[in-house]
Formats: structure tokens, sequence, C-alpha cells
């Protein structure tokens, strides 16, 4: 045995615990920033779901879609305008919205885990009706066709995540009405974690996890902890809602949510697959 088959070897000695004991169990996966962003990172996320799946998880993907909406609206010379970090949405931008998560980004994502060995499915939430939502609004501001979850069909994506298939769901929801509504994905990917009761709600984002008041990982949060963090203002501005989104899908029955840099190579992989993970897990004790 050469000396690289002897390190594949006591690595899959290593790491197999960790691939047994979460089989049959459904994780969440909020996707998107710089790890959907950058060629080699989304390769690596798509073998590292396809590989999820191989080892008996299922994995159910919530995507983003920011910066490509945002270019794609400049190029057709409609203004974007935010409030709250959350992208007002008239008539014309739900258009390119939909036409680009539901669309564009969403076939990619298909595509490369297709391409890894994997078998994908994607929908929007519009899809039979998957994610039903209703309007938002911010300090009484109407922001256009953004929306919030009302209900989550968790039969839908339990279906099709306990087959061979890998659900990879676009953060689009329909109104009562049938209107299009453009929900954030952390916020999507949250309620999809809830409603199935998810083992994990895993958020992929542009930073290590939560940080303490030195600036150090934080490896691990009760629901209280969090809550107290908020209120002292060591967790502040866009962390805040990313933390929320995780203590209520945690309190929806989730196990735990953790926050985890994407921009790491095979980051899922190190967080499930190793002993004390990468991010920052939140659950309800300590």
């Amino acid at each position: 045995m050469s000396d690289d088959q002897a390190d594949v070897v006591r690595t899959l000695i290593e790491v197999l615990p960790y691939m047994r004991r979460h089989a049959g169990a459904t994780f969440v996966i909020k996707y998107g920033g710089h790890a959907m962003g950058e060629e080699h990172l989304a390769a690596d996320f798509a073998r590292d779901v396809v590989l999820m799946k191989q080892t008996g998880i299922n994995p159910v993907v919530v995507h983003g879609g920011g910066p490509q909406i945002k270019a794609m609206l400049a190029r057709l010379g409609i203004e974007s305008r935010f409030v709250d970090g959350l992208r007002v949405t008239d008539a014309a931008a739900i258009e390119v919205v939909e036409m680009v998560l539901a669309g564009k980004i969403n076939k990619e994502i298909v595509t490369a885990i297709q391409g890894a060995g994997g078998k994908a499915v994607g929908i929007s939430g519009k899809d039979a009706r998957l994610i039903q939502a209703k309007r938002l609004t911010r300090n009484g501001e109407d922001l256009g066709f953004v929306g919030e979850p009302e209900t989550v069909d968790a039969g839908i994506l339990d279906l099709l995540a306990r087959s061979e298939i890998i659900p990879v769901v676009a953060p689009i929801g329909v109104g009562a009405g049938g209107e299009t509504y453009n929900i954030n994905a952390d916020t999507a990917a949250g309620a999809v974690a809830g409603a199935l009761k998810a083992r994990r709600l895993l958020m992929l984002t542009d930073v290590k996890g939560v940080l303490g008041a030195d600036k150090a990982l934080l490896p691990w949060l009760s629901l209280a902890d969090a809550r107290r963090l908020i209120d002292t203002g060591v967790i502040s501005g866009g962390m805040i809602p990313k933390v929320e989104t995780c203590m209520a899908a945690v309190e929806a029955g989730v196990r735990a949510a953790t926050i985890l840099d994407g921009r790491v190579p095979h980051a899922l992989l190190l967080e499930l697959f190793t002993e004390h993970g990468i991010g920052t897990q939140i659950r309800k004790e300590a």
C-alpha cells in the first residue's frame, strides 16, 4: 500500500463514525455568497452534497443569488433599492428575480450536482405551492413583491429527499392570489428546515461564524446565549437576521443550526465529519 493510499484509509477510519451517525437524517443547506460565485468552491459544494447523499444523509439545498440578480437588474437598467437589507421589488424587478433564481442559478446548481454524480431536481417555492408567502413590509414601508413564508409543504420535499433525488429550491414564493414573491434565501431555508423538522440547518456565509466580544469564533451557542449576545450588541449588523433565522428554525424543531464559512473548501464535510466542526452551532440547550 502506498503512502497516499494509507492516508486515505486512515481518513476514512477517522470520519466513518461521523458519517454513520447522520444516516437517514435530513439536512437543509442554505447556499449562497462567494461559495456559489467561485467556480472551484461551487464544484466542491456539488461534490460534498453528492457525498452526503451517498452516506445516507438527505440534503435539501435552498439557494440565494443576490449578486447575480443585482448584475442582471443593472444590465437591464432597473435600479435596485434596499430597506434593511431587503431588495425593494416592483413588478419589473420580480420578473428578473424569478428568471435569475428559478432559471439560471437553480439549473446551474442542478447541473453541477449531476456532474458530480448525483441526481438533482430544481424547483421554486411556486411549484406545487411549496412555499406560500405573504407580502412583507419594513417599518410600514411597502417593499413590493417581497414576501415571507406563511407555510411550507414539507411533504413535497420529504418525498424528494427520501428518494435518490436532491431537491434544489429557489426562494420564490406564491401568494394567495397567485402573485410571485421574492423571499430572502436565509429566511426561506430556515422555514424549509423548520417544516421538515430537519436534523440540521447549515447556513453557508462569507464569515467564519459568530464571533464573541474578543472576535474569536464561538463554536456553539444556546438559544439563551444567542439572545443575550444580540441584546448586548456582540451580535450585530447582518449577522442578526442570520442568527435569528437559526434560532427560529431550532424553535420550530430543528435539532441544531450552524453558521459556517462557505469560502472554506469542503466546508460542509469539515462541519459534518469532524469532531468539532468549523462554524457556530446554535441549539436549544448548552
